[in-house]
């Protein structure tokens, strides 16, 4: 299938980019053939599609996805541990487990999020879904996938989304375990995480040792994955790169050591400000948490929006994930996330969409295969009605989505609203 893109108003993706009209984008299968003048392009044999003046961009890619949850709120916590229990003791359960991932994949996909990084999933879900999709079995987005991940006794999602490490050994065999399902990354739970605290002002506490971490990367490098960890706190932070993880998922307000220990592991962090905004800015008539977890959500909170200030100030690289899953956190809403990353860390429009693209592609090793428009690279696409430069609300609705070549046109997802009602509040 040759198709060419016209009419429209061309963001490539890079950091400084500007609308650019007058160009085609010539596709040929899943691949982007060309960037060419629109007035010298020879299109024959090419299907024209005028976009109208319509905004074409890279598809956006999202860091950081749980796919078991619907971000669907709850007046009260649920007991994970028993759910995943129930769900993975029958063929039945296993087989829900795997259609509901489906689904939520395919509507991340619908959303306007081409590629996607999963860091905590049930059993070996998520590799079942990115090969099926890849295979052209499903519809969905490409997938990065993390399936299980390691956590320590009283950890965060022990039981549930993580194997229990008693012992460095434990987590090594555990790590070739889930290695042996054809991943590629391996998550580790290093701290606990807001609703894991147990005294106010300590989100975030250390739960996995330093020999245990350093034990999980070492087996996750040796067989050549990298190692994503849950970290809430300065001390997680510091423990992770000290031991060899490569990125930090959400982080906490760092200091001139921790941003050294990042330049020198080429490591960086995945911030994720929307799983902690309702924990920490909604009315807890809302939210349904306690005092004290509002406190450390705010916490937790700040200290995401700290790490990535003073990262990007320090030439270290961010990137962005939804840490979708968590309440009021969906499959649909990465462009909250890039909305949040302009409006609290303070960054331009235009960067954040460059972090949402191209950035992101570097950080998950997806340079040259996606993330920007240009020649070579994988036709994964958005189109938007309204330039999200002037306002990054644009994408909350695209007009079109093109993943790895194929279109889907006025894309619809099935929304919560009392989920956009309370998220409004913060756009």
């Amino acid at each position: 299938m040759k198709y060419a893109l016209t009419g429209g108003l061309v963001l490539s993706g890079s950091e400084d980019m500007t609308p650019q009209a007058g160009l085609a984008v010539l596709v040929n299968g899943d691949t982007i053939e060309a960037v060419v003048p629109q007035g010298a392009a020879d299109l024959t044999g090419y299907e024209v599609i005028d976009l109208h003046g319509q905004y074409l961009m890279p598809g956006l890619i999202n860091l950081h996805v749980h796919l078991p949850a619907s971000g669907k709120p709850k007046d009260k916590q649920q007991d994970n541990v028993k759910t995943v229990r129930m769900v993975t003791s029958n063929p039945i359960g296993r087989k829900f487990a795997h259609n509901l991932c489906a689904k939520y994949a395919r509507t991340q996909l619908l959303s306007g999020v081409t590629t996607i990084r999963t860091v905590g999933g049930i059993l070996a879900v998520d590799t079942c879904v990115r090969d099926e999709i890849a295979a052209g079995k499903l519809i969905g987005p490409r997938i990065l996938a993390g399936n299980m991940a390691v956590s320590v006794p009283e950890g965060h999602m022990a039981g549930s989304l993580a194997y229990i490490a008693r012992t460095p050994e434990e987590a090594r065999d555990f790590v070739r375990k889930i290695a042996s399902d054809k991943p590629d990354l391996i998550k580790l739970m290093i701290t606990g995480g807001v609703l894991d605290a147990k005294a106010k002002g300590e989100p975030g506490v250390l739960k996995m040792p330093p020999e245990t971490i350093r034990a999980a990367c070492e087996q996750a490098h040796a067989l050549g994955l990298p190692v994503a960890a849950h970290v809430e706190s300065p001390e997680g932070v510091r423990a992770a790169l000290e031991n060899g993880v490569d990125t930090i998922e959400h982080g906490a307000q760092p200091d001139e050591e921790i941003l050294r220990l990042f330049r020198e592991r080429g490591a960086c962090q995945i911030a994720t400000l929307s799983p902690a905004l309702p924990y920490a800015l909604f009315d807890r008539a809302i939210s349904h948490v306690s005092e004290m977890e509002q406190f450390n959500g705010d916490v937790v909170f700040r200290g995401i929006v700290a790490c990535a200030k003073a990262c990007l100030a320090a030439g270290v690289p961010v990137g962005l994930g939804t840490d979708t899953g968590c309440p009021y956190i969906t499959h649909y809403d990465m462009w909250r996330e890039v909305n949040y990353f302009h409006k609290y860390c303070g960054v331009t429009p235009a960067f954040a969409l460059y972090t949402a693209t191209r950035r992101n592609a570097e950080l998950a090793g997806l340079g040259t295969v996606t993330g920007s428009i240009e020649g070579g690279k994988c036709a994964d696409l958005l189109v938007t009605k309204e330039n999200p430069l002037d306002d990054l609300t644009a994408l909350r609705t695209p007009a079109m989505v093109v993943a790895r070549g194929r279109i889907f046109r006025n894309p619809q997802v099935k929304k919560m609203p009392e989920v956009e009602r309370e998220l409004d509040k913060f756009i």
